[in-house]
This record gives C-alpha cells, structure tokens and sequence, in this order.
C-alpha cells in the first residue's frame, strides 16, 4: 500500500496539484494536512473522479483540518479531538489490508510557536499539552487493539533553524 502525506495549506487553492501528484505517484491513500476547509467545502467530487472514492474529513472553515482520500475502503472512521478543541487536527482511518486491520492516524500537530517557554507562549504550552494527550491516547489505545497503526502528517517537529524554509519568519 502506497501512502502520500501533504500539508497543503488549502485544499481548494491546489486541487489541481492534488490530481497531477495523485496522477504521477499513484497512492492508495492521501493524506492531507491544513486543508482549510470546512466539510461541507471539501472538493470530495474532484477527488472522487481522480478515483478516491473514499473520503474522511475533519475540516474547519479557514484554518486547520485534516482530510484522508483512499481507494481502499474505510471499515470505520472517528475523529478525535484533543485539549477539548474542535480544532480539525486528527482524524483516523481504519482499512483493510490484507485481511487485517491498518489504524492510519492523519495528524496536523499544532505549532508552537518561536518561544519555547510554556509560561510566556500559550502556543507552546497548546503544542505540548496536545502531544501529552496524544502520546497518552496512544498508550492507551495500544492494549486495546491487535490492528497495526501508521502516523502521518505534520508533526510540526523541527529541531534545528535548517528543519525550516525560514527560521526567522516563524
């Protein structure tokens, strides 16, 4: 099974990207991240006909939202919200592959902005309680089933200044 991850930033902004990269890498299933999109919104039948007949959304109007596009179909969805936020940032699929069940996580970590100091930054203080709670769900959840799992998506992980197009901007 082929997957692709893409932060986006707007889904309807680069729908034609979607196709021409769908077209040349040819995956099952795409990941989107930062989609901008509030469900009702989504492009679901422009992504239909480059044959991604299955569709899970988690979309917020203007900011945020994950989407997964497969070819493969879903056995069950959930969205999951973390911090008590509806803020669109995770959304897990759960497929069939090869007659076992794949737990695919989509995932858009919140930034935490240029200070890393939960006191003076509250994105900093958001990011680092929604990876507790994700790294909590996680451990959890991981008891609970025998399905293998894969997490994509942006992690907004960048260690060092050269991780990023441009440090200084962010």
């Amino acid at each position: 099974m082929r997957i692709v991850t893409w932060n986006i930033n707007s889904v309807r902004l680069r729908i034609e990207l979607v196709a021409k990269m769908a077209k040349k890498l040819k995956p099952d299933v795409i990941c989107l991240q930062e989609t901008k999109c509030p469900n009702d919104s989504f492009p679901t039948k422009a992504i239909n006909k480059m044959g991604y007949e299955h569709v899970a959304i988690n979309g917020i109007k203007g900011y945020h939202g994950v989407a997964t596009l497969s070819k493969v179909p879903f056995a069950k969805t959930n969205i999951i919200d973390y911090c008590s936020q509806k803020d669109g940032r995770h959304i897990e699929t759960i497929l069939d592959y090869g007659g076992a069940p794949l737990s695919l996580h989509n995932f858009y970590v919140p930034a935490g902005g240029d200070e890393p100091d939960r006191k003076i930054n509250e994105k900093f203080g958001h990011k680092l309680d929604f990876l507790n709670e994700m790294q909590s769900r996680f451990a959890k959840s991981k008891q609970k089933t025998s399905a293998q799992r894969i997490l994509v998506g942006d992690l907004n992980i960048a260690p060092y200044e050269h991780d990023v197009w441009s440090h200084k901007q962010l």
